[in-house]
């Protein structure tokens, strides 16, 4: 007999060898999907042999919406060499939002295709086909894909160098995977295949140009429904669309890939957020700075940049007797900027911020508008402090944080932990000493803050752990807008130092911070969050003047000097448009109010309001309208 602890508490006694599906169903979990056996997912058709903490997770889970849509990637492919015989499979892997298949069958895949691949995936659910592991010898596995012509798995196989593969099996189709994955296709219940690109071959533009088939399936169709009209709201508040439409920013051919030109606009709705931070963090205690764009190839050596982050750099340019390389993060500079004095105990912690811009390489594939660009400028600081006030410091970040976010009316997010994976021997740095005193140390000031946190394995970064915000957009995505690292690895390659009140040299610790992640980020997170409309506080045009005929521009312009001498951001529409065409403009380019001045309101000193949210407001001295959008811009509403 062997003993199944279950998350409730509760402990049974099965045979062994019993199902995981056996155990899910006296349980009740008629919703498992896949099972977690002692902290690793395992297959619902896997037997136990051995005493086990057993936990079933359905597809509410995290781990088990991955699996399902694992499964339906799986379908796909199926679905595709029943009707395309000679396709050649690569990869499909679950991704954020439903799964994708990359597949080969000489041509792109049409409309046409795509509506009947999506329904014999239908037909396929619904035989309730079984969905087997099974593990065959590596040398089999060759000769099986070489005979199928299968090139992109066989050059997947030669990276595998396990004596037995195992494969996934449902009827007569098989393909090759770790799992784990559904016990049966009828668990898959409404499908919608989404779209089709072109896709390089392992992102290597060199290689073959593949299709990639997206999809999305779930349990429900009033599921998917909900999917389907949550897209059209993402597709509404696109900040790539918004951008081009309120000329916000542009990107140009001839200026090359993911290097975003900020227009008049974007500019200021950026001025205005970096003005924001920078004021508050100098209200901290920060000491702002600016560093180069370049710097020597030695720097990051010396920090280990070089050797873990070099994929992500820009190829090093020979200048003099010097290889220089654009900055792809600005913590090596800041630590320069430290050393550039002797310091005490009684000067830590040592705040030093920068809005840094930097450069980083990411594969044209990847590019995405703001949200993911080749030069990007982050809202950056690096905390040098003694270990004992590592705790406050820490704390006083995270209430940073809170405060930027209630200034933002940002309430829908988590907080992950992010940590090393031990098993990982290349991408983190070997000291596991370090790797313990720093986790333990951001355990121990999260549980104090009583912060609750997801523990995220193989999500730090090679030098420390850290704290990742990550927060839920108005388009269903989730991005990290704020970051906390721990690290205790770089003041001791760079043999950072400080006087102790023991007179001897003492090694400080180090916290890389971000509150608003990169200008880009935060503006592509703002266009969505706000649908373009942004508050009054942040709009790059607070109010618009709009005259009714020419004889009206004269006291326009007495309005436009009024309300900007205290500080608005004001325009005049003096073209010779209707005024209902003029509302409708401004209406369209977001503003937040649009004052109409025409003859009543001349003789009156009042303004004709229009809210862009609340519509006429009716005529109100001009003195009366700048005291209730004062009110807008410093209470931030």
């Amino acid at each position: 007999m062997i003993e199944v602890r279950l998350p409730d508490g509760s402990v049974k006694k099965y045979d062994v060898g019993v199902s995981l599906a056996q155990i899910a169903q006296d349980a009740g979990r008629r919703d498992a999907l896949v099972a977690k056996v002692n902290g690793e997912l395992r297959d619902l058709t896997a037997r136990l042999d051995q005493d086990a903490a057993v936990e079933f997770l359905a597809f509410d889970d995290p781990e088990g919406r991955e699996v399902y849509w694992h499964s339906s990637a799986h379908l796909l492919a199926q679905a595709v060499k029943d009707l395309f015989p000679e396709a050649k499979l690569a990869i499909g892997p679950p991704i954020d939002e439903g799964f994708y298949y990359d597949i080969n069958i000489g041509r792109p895949f049409t409309p046409e295709d795509v509506e009947r691949i999506e329904a014999h995936m239908r037909e396929l659910a619904k035989r309730d086909q079984p969905i087997e592991r099974v593990e065959i010898p590596r040398e089999e596995a060759i000769r099986t894909y070489g005979t199928m012509g299968e090139k992109y798995k066989l050059e997947l196989l030669d990276e595998i160098p396990d004596a037995r593969v195992s494969f996934y099996r449902q009827d007569g189709f098989m393909d090759m995977c770790r799992g784990p994955h559904l016990p049966r296709t009828g668990l898959i219940n409404a499908i919608k295949l989404l779209s089709t690109s072109g896709a390089y071959w392992r992102g290597d533009e060199h290689r073959d140009m593949l299709s990639r088939i997206y999809g999305v399936t779930f349990p429900s169709q009033e599921q998917l429904d909900e999917f389907l009209q949550q897209l059209e709201e993402a597709k509404r508040r696109d900040h790539r669309r918004l951008g081009k439409e309120l000329k916000i920013f542009a990107f140009a051919q001839e200026l090359g890939q993911g290097l975003p030109l900020w227009l008049p606009r974007g500019a200021t709705v950026r001025r205005i957020l970096e003005n924001y931070i920078t004021d508050l963090e100098l209200q901290r205690g920060y000491h702002h700075v600016y560093a180069p764009d370049l710097a020597s190839v030695e720097l990051y050596k010396i920090s280990g940049h070089w050797d873990y982050f070099r994929e992500s750099m820009y190829p090093p340019m020979q200048v003099d007797n010097e290889e220089l390389v654009l900055k792809p993060m600005n913590c090596p500079h800041h630590i320069m900027i430290y050393k550039q004095e002797q310091r005490s105990y009684r000067h830590l912690p040592v705040r030093i911020a920068e809005l840094g811009r930097m450069y980083r390489y990411e594969r044209s594939g990847t590019l995405a508008g703001l949200q993911r660009v080749r030069s990007m400028t982050l809202n950056d600081a690096h905390i040098f402090c003694r270990p004992d006030q590592v705790k406050a410091e820490f704390a006083a970040v995270v209430g940073l944080i809170q405060d930027v976010y209630r200034d933002f009316h940002i309430s829908d997010y988590r907080l992950d932990l992010s940590l090393h994976d031990p098993k990982d021997r290349q991408y983190y740095h070997q000291d596991e000493e370090l790797w313990k005193a720093a986790e333990g140390l951001l355990r121990e000031a999260l549980d104090e803050l009583g912060l609750a946190y997801h523990a995220v394995i193989g999500g730090a970064n090679f030098y420390g752990p850290k704290l990742d915000v990550q927060v839920h957009t108005a388009t269903g995505k989730v991005e990290t807008l704020s970051t906390i690292q721990l690290d205790f690895l770089l003041p001791r390659r760079f043999e950072l130092e400080y006087i102790g009140e023991d007179g001897k040299a003492h090694r400080p610790v180090m916290i890389h911070r971000a509150i608003i992640s990169t200008m880009e980020r935060m503006m592509a997170f703002l266009i969505e969050n706000y649908a373009g409309d942004f508050p009054a506080w942040l709009a790059p045009e607070q109010a618009r003047i709009l005259p009714i005929a020419d004889r009206h521009l004269e006291y326009a312009h007495k309005v436009r000097d009024r309300l900007a001498g205290e500080g608005l951001r004001v325009e005049i529409d003096d073209s010779n448009e209707r005024i209902s065409y003029k509302v409708r403009r401004g209406q369209l380019e977001r503003v937040p109010y649009m004052l109409v001045a025409g003859d009543k309101e001349a003789q009156s000193g009042q303004v004709a309001v229009r809210s862009r949210s609340a519509g006429d407001l009716g005529a109100v001295p001009i003195e009366q309208f700048l005291e209730r959008i004062r009110h807008e811009i410093t209470s931030k509403a």
